[in-house]
């Protein structure tokens, strides 16, 4: 079973930047992917940014750019640098972990993050 805890939300301005980190534990496959998505208020879940154990990184289009995802291997942690944020990049950033063996994954509780106008 693998745990996952976000951290890094919070409040920024239009413009600011945050850094988000997903730290995993537990039974972690060594071929995996992670990646981070977001729920607006009132809105469907929506993908951000994954990378995969390989490094090969996937972003959405209203992201490419700005948003930047990496990984620390030794720490089985992903990060998601966001910089020049919107306030329509406001919602609960989701983590999810998927075993690329089994196909199982698990998320995160989700952190926070608010963009003022």
């Amino acid at each position: 079973q693998v745990r996952l805890q976000e951290s890094g939300g919070g409040l920024a301005q239009t413009g600011g930047s945050l850094r988000l980190s997903c730290a995993a534990s537990g039974s972690i496959s060594e071929i995996n992917a992670m990646g981070w998505y977001r729920r607006a208020p009132g809105q469907s879940r929506e993908k951000v940014a994954a990378i995969t154990t390989g490094g090969m990184t996937d972003y959405a289009d209203s992201v490419k750019g700005r948003f930047t995802i990496s990984k620390d291997d030794a720490k089985h942690t992903v990060y998601l640098e966001m910089r020049s944020l919107k306030p329509e990049d406001t919602g609960l950033y989701l983590c999810l972990y998927i075993d690329s063996k089994s196909d199982d994954g698990c998320w995160g509780q989700g952190t926070q993050v608010t963009v003022s106008s």
